[in-house]
């Protein structure tokens, strides 16, 4: 099963705080975040899974929308986040055997 989202970062969200003055960038476990967010929205429980692999490549920055496709694997799911053709972030999150 695929499945995507997306998400626009506003000027004013709350991650953004500090994440850096003058040159703000999502923080890495912001996008994690959103990344469990939408594999709940699956209706999958992510208590007790475990982020497994996550490379960050290039910086989310405010007014990029960014696109989380899920990959599901078996006793995983793999994710890509990009804003347009740049990749932002990849990984693997290993569902708990209690996750259904």
């Amino acid at each position: 099963m695929t499945s995507e989202a997306a998400l626009t970062i506003t000027p004013d969200h709350p991650a953004l705080d500090g994440h850096f003055p003058g040159n703000p960038i999502l923080p890495g476990v912001a996008i994690l975040a959103e990344v469990l967010a939408a594999i709940e929205h699956q209706g999958r429980t992510v208590a007790g899974c475990t982020v497994k692999v996550a490379k960050f490549h290039s910086p989310a920055r405010p007014g990029d929308t960014l696109r989380i496709a899920l990959d599901e694997r078996p006793g995983a799911i793999g994710f890509e986040v990009s804003a347009g053709e740049r990749r932002i972030a990849n990984g693997t999150v290993a569902l708990a055997p209690s996750c259904p």
